[in-house]
């Protein structure tokens, strides 16, 4: 028996059509789940899943920040494919300036898809979880939330982003303490430096890739595949009795006891 099988399960997935979302997709579907893959940009995730088993994808071209949207493609999902098991808000944007210098486009924009995106989604999922568990379904659900260290230690040029993180861990608490006796987990991964497209500045500016190297321990990026599979392992039976903990997998770049 794999504790980590996903098979059975029908997972949406945020922000699905690369870096850390296409990474989570491929993951979740080598363990045995079917994925409903999210993104804004239609082409992307067209693209994303030419190499992927279609019988076992779903996509939808939209985005986060549109509630009714969302909440019609978690419905039409559920009900073609007989409910929604998981979810994972990874749907991420970056607006980066400094405190005194952000405009408040850059404000709403990241605060919009971060943080009420998750809302959006988390919300549509939940309902028909709800729904599903009071009928009598007995299966595990789970929701993991993607956070990051900016969201626990604050951050440089990117306020926007760090409140929006930092929201998000209270969000995945609130929805522990709520919908427990329905049998919902919620947890969030909060990330470090990941080598995605996002992190691409970051990375290969010579005096900022330094800077941040020394400050982790491993004295490395991770891969984007390498942090789909703690997100799977919540997302899965193995983390039966974890519900509302928050996860670090940033190679040691920030420590808690």
């Amino acid at each position: 028996m794999n504790p980590m099988s996903l098979s059975g399960r029908n997972v949406m997935v945020t922000g699905a059509a690369q870096g850390i979302g296409l990474a989570i997709t491929k993951a979740a579907i080598d363990l045995g789940a079917r994925v409903l893959m999210l993104d804004m940009n239609a082409d992307q995730l067209e693209a994303a899943a030419t190499d992927l088993p279609r019988d076992r994808v779903r996509l939808a071209a939209a985005s986060v920040t549109d509630a009714a949207e969302v909440q019609r493609i978690v419905e039409e999902a559920a009900a073609a494919w007989d409910g929604v098991h998981g979810l994972v808000n990874n749907a991420g944007i970056s607006r980066p300036a400094m405190f005194d210098k952000m405009t408040i486009d850059q404000w709403n924009a990241v605060i919009a898809v971060h943080l009420t995106g998750a809302f959006y989604c988390t919300q549509a999922v939940g309902r028909v979880m709800i729904s599903r568990a009071k009928a009598g379904e007995l299966i595990d659900r789970s929701i993991v939330n993607i956070s990051s260290d900016a969201g626990r230690q604050g951050t440089i040029g990117q306020v926007n982003y760090a409140v929006a993180k930092s929201g998000i861990l209270g969000a995945t608490m609130s929805a522990a303490r709520e919908w427990a006796r329905y049998g919902i987990r919620a947890n969030s991964v909060a990330f470090g430096f990941v080598d995605t497209p996002m992190t691409e500045k970051l990375r290969t500016d010579e005096k900022l890739r330094e800077t941040y190297l020394a400050r982790i321990p491993m004295a490395r990026w991770a891969s984007a595949e390498e942090v789909a599979i703690p997100v799977c392992f919540l997302l899965s039976s193995a983390a039966s009795y974890i519900t509302g903990q928050h996860l670090s997998v940033n190679g040691g770049s920030q420590m808690s006891a």
